[in-house]
């Protein structure tokens, strides 16, 4: 029997993906909701509650952003040039925040101005990752295989509502993280903001769903023609049933379920996102067979991967458990 490695390179790039924004997605939340918190010890005990995780999130996106230029080089030569400029202040805003946490901690007298840094570099960095997206939605311009648009097709009104929503996904999440890991005044403060982020972020949603299948014939015919629309339909009564999981948790004074119906929210709007997508690489141009690398260095990279994987996965579980439970306020970063 004939294995497709093409389709399990996809799979792996996927899931490396999904891992970053759910995980990276909540440190870079608390950095946006930074400025409803404006006391320095709230804010130390915010930080230190990602402390411990907040580098080994980023691995993800090593691992997502290499695969993808190792794996399926031809998709890579074709988005990295319509997404150069995003992607860079991406990068730098990623960078820029983390300067930002250490120095923080290092100085009293201009920790606000750090602070401000740290809110910059995570709101930027988040909108970015949803612009990103949006530009890759609806669609990218080829020609003989190559990138033919232009410098500033990326950013359209569908892709700065990609990245309005993406910003209010990741506040969701560092809220709920939030109200996860902290203890008083933080942890009530927090369960109060995600209420409406929670609310703006379904109607963000909303919106970005009725407009996605109009942009492209292939994503109506996805969602609206039969059999797919069948298995489809299940995508957004699994997201309601989120929802309602999160409103329930916020109301009745739960930690962990709003956190777990957050994630849940993202895991199944990336879920449509792979139903609009399958199988192109890039939507309607390049399909993953078309995109992938040659066998002999699929399978050479698989091998490296499937010993890879497992490791990031056991060390970042491992990190998780170590610092479970709530957060001292009195214990300092270091």
């Amino acid at each position: 029997m004939h294995i497709d490695l093409s389709f399990i390179w996809a799979g792996i790039i996927a899931f490396a993906v999904l891992a970053y924004v759910v995980l990276d997605g909540f440190d870079l939340g608390i950095g946006i909701v930074f400025p409803f918190f404006r006391n320095r010890r709230d804010r130390d005990v915010m930080t230190n509650s990602i402390a411990p995780v907040w580098d080994g999130n980023e691995t993800w996106l090593v691992l997502g952003g290499g695969g993808l230029m190792a794996v399926f080089p031809l998709a890579y030569a074709i988005i990295m040039p319509a997404l150069y400029m995003p992607i860079i202040l991406m990068l730098m805003s990623l960078i820029f925040r983390g300067v930002a946490f250490e120095f923080r901690w290092r100085t009293h007298h201009e920790s606000h101005l750090w602070d401000f840094g740290f809110w910059i570099g995570s709101s930027l960095a988040a909108i970015m990752q949803g612009i990103s997206l949006g530009a890759l939605v609806q669609g990218i311009s080829v020609e003989g295989r190559q990138y033919a648009g232009g410098w500033w097709d990326w950013l359209t009104p569908f892709s700065i509502l990609t990245g309005i929503a993406v910003l209010v996904g990741y506040a969701l999440l560092g809220a709920t993280w939030l109200n996860l890991k902290t203890t008083g005044d933080i942890q009530i403060r927090s369960a109060k903001l995600a209420r409406p982020l929670s609310l703006v972020l379904l109607a963000l949603i909303g919106a970005v769903s009725l407009w996605t299948p109009f942009i492209n014939e292939i994503y109506f015919e996805r969602w609206f023609g039969w059999p797919t629309a069948f298995f489809s339909s299940f995508v957004p009564l699994l997201l309601a049933a989120c929802a309602l999981a999160l409103w329930h948790g916020l109301n009745h004074g739960k930690h962990l379920q709003p956190f777990l119906s957050a994630l849940g929210i993202f895991v199944l709007t990336f879920a449509g996102l792979g139903v609009s997508f399958y199988p192109y690489m890039v939507p309607g141009v390049l399909t993953i067979r078309e995109a992938a690398a040659p066998e002999s260095s699929l399978k050479f990279l698989l091998v490296g991967t499937v010993v890879l994987v497992p490791m990031i996965l056991a060390y970042t579980a491992y990190a998780y458990w170590v610092f479970r439970g709530k957060v001292d306020p009195e214990e300092g970063y270091h």
